[in-house]
This record gives C-alpha cells, sequence and structure tokens, in this order.
C-alpha cells in the first residue's frame, strides 16, 4: 500500500512548467460578475484546461449537513449558473427541501477559482427538455437510465437498463424524461481567485445589492 502522506509530501501546487499564473488587474473589471467569469472560461478553455466546465456543487440535506460532487455547467446567463439532475436523485431532494446551493470551479492550468453560490429554482419542464435532447444520444441514454442516486442491487440490474435505455435514446432522440430538471443558480456572491507564486494571491468578490453588483478585494 502506497504511503500517503509521503504521496502528498511529494506533490507541489501550480508547477511552472505546466501552469501560468497570469496576472488579475481588479481595476478594469466588468462590473458584472457575469462577463467576467465569461472571459475567465475562455481563457481556461484556450490554455487547454481538461473539461473546464465541471464543477464542483455543494448542497445541504435536511439536517443542513453539506454535501457535494461534480456536475457539468450546462450554461450561464442573466437567470443565472445552470446545471441538471433528476429530481428523485439525491441532489434533486436536498435543493426541494433547501433551495440554495454553491458552485466551485477549479482551473488550475491557470491557477484560478471561481466560487458562486445563491438561491436555485428549477427551470421550466418544457427547457430541461430541450435543453437535455441538445445534448448527445449517452446523455439521453443515461437520463432515461433513471434510478440515480437508488440503491443498485447488482451490476447486471444496472447492464439491462442502461442497455435498453441506449436502444431507446438510439431509437427515439426526443424521448421524454419527466423527472430530468434544469436548476438555475442565481449568485448572491461571485467570487475570482487568481493564485500567485509568492503567495499574495488576489481574491475579488462580487455582492449582489438592491442597485447592483458591489465589488471588493479579500484577504487570500
Amino acid at each position: 500500500m502506497p504511503d500517503l502522506d509521503e504521496l502528498l509530501r511529494s506533490l507541489r501546487v501550480w508547477d511552472p512548467a505546466v501552469t501560468a499564473l497570469p496576472p488579475f488587474d481588479t481595476d478594469g473589471v466588468p462590473a458584472d460578475p457575469l462577463a467576467l467569469f465569461t472571459d475567465w472560461f475562455a481563457e481556461a478553455v484556450a490554455a487547454g484546461q481538461s473539461e473546464p466546465h465541471t464543477v464542483s456543487l455543494a448542497t445541504a440535506d435536511e439536517s443542513g449537513l453539506p454535501d457535494v460532487r461534480i456536475v457539468m455547467l450546462h450554461g450561464a446567463d442573466a437567470d443565472g449558473w445552470s446545471f441538471a439532475s433528476h429530481a428523485g436523485s439525491r441532489k434533486g431532494r436536498q435543493l426541494a427541501g433547501r433551495p440554495y446551493a454553491a458552485l466551485c470551479f477549479y482551473w488550475p492550468v491557470l491557477g484560478r477559482q471561481v466560487r458562486v453560490r445563491g438561491p436555485v429554482t428549477s427551470a421550466p419542464s418544457r427547457e430541461a427538455q430541450s435543453d437535455l435532447h441538445a445534448r448527445s444520444t449517452g446523455a439521453l441514454a443515461a437520463a432515461l437510465t433513471g434510478h440515480q442516486s437508488e440503491v443498485l442491487a447488482s451490476p447486471a440490474d444496472l447492464e439491462r437498463a442502461s442497455a435498453a435505455a441506449w436502444e431507446r435514446a438510439r431509437r427515439e432522440p426526443d424521448a421524454p424524461v419527466p423527472s430530468w430538471t434544469l436548476y438555475r443558480l442565481r449568485p448572491d456572491e461571485v467570487e475570482f481567485f487568481q493564485g500567485d507564486a509568492g503567495r499574495r494571491h488576489v481574491r475579488l468578490r462580487y455582492r449582489r445589492e438592491q442597485q447592483g453588483w458591489t465589488r471588493e478585494l479579500l484577504w487570500p
């Protein structure tokens, strides 16, 4: 068995050979965090960041205990940052009981994080179905397989359900999945973090107020 402590001590963050730490001039940022997020996202893609659209989603259960997992960003606009899942999944049940969540993007190739948190609402069903059917056959097959977060009796059960779902997805590319839900997180706060080799990291937080967005720097 490998020695975990030894492995951890051997690792370094932001190896100069593979990581660029660009400067972050907070004086010239846009008034709306969505515009800055779009710029940073495009820069992460251009820098070769793998799967930059994956994001950690944090929710809380009925007791207020935190939960987190990786999901895929489906879009970001004036209505909020969007992701999708089955309404009956663990995250779906938690959002139904406590409709507030946080997202965290991490793009290590640039030493950047973006943190977003705020209330979550469900988009109309027609939008959720349209979003699903615009995606790949595999995405539809996964949604049609269903039973997300339920106990699985055996791998064979998954094999059979998945095979049937793939067959239907190919045969019926517009097959409805009533439980599929498109969620939108409308941010109260958005924080942009730029790493610095001297550990003088730059943190810029946008806070939504009645008159619009307020910007402030945070100590690292």
